[in-house]
């Protein structure tokens, strides 16, 4: 686990948008049986997180269209949360960082680490936004 101190930062980075953490399983099942669209960021203390998914994630939302209800889990940190929403994005294997569009519940739109990486912010967030467009 890392320490508290360490993921301060890159968590304020993703709340500071309009990101709402969650902590376990449970915050995972009640966030994603909202009614509507919802981003899942799966946090990470990488590079490519904190140069191109946090950055990608948050400039995506000055799309027109945008997501009801953002949340995030930090990989590394949060592991009931991150499982329980990783098994969500089955079949995807488990990547951070990643993000997950889902709408009433069912996965429609997925970012994995091999999209990211390498990737500049700005391409991440016309995936991003071109998703919003279509589910939202």
């Amino acid at each position: 686990m890392y320490p508290a101190e360490l993921v301060k930062p890159m968590r304020d980075d993703l709340v500071a948008a309009g990101f709402e953490e969650l902590f376990s399983a449970n915050e995972v099942e009640e966030a994603l049986g909202k009614e509507g669209t919802t981003l899942v960021v799966v946090n990470s203390v990488c590079g490519c997180a904190a140069a191109n998914a946090r950055p990608a994630a948050k400039q995506s939302l000055q799309n027109e269209k945008r997501p009801n209800h953002l949340v995030t889990v930090f990989a590394g940190v949060d592991y009931e949360a991150v499982d329980a929403a990783r098994n969500k994005m089955i079949p995807f294997p488990p990547s951070s960082p990643s993000m997950a569009l889902f709408r009433n519940g069912e996965l429609v739109h997925m970012i994995e680490r091999h999209h990211i990486e390498g990737r500049p912010a700005d391409m991440i967030a016309e995936n991003l936004t071109e998703a919003y467009n279509e589910f939202c």
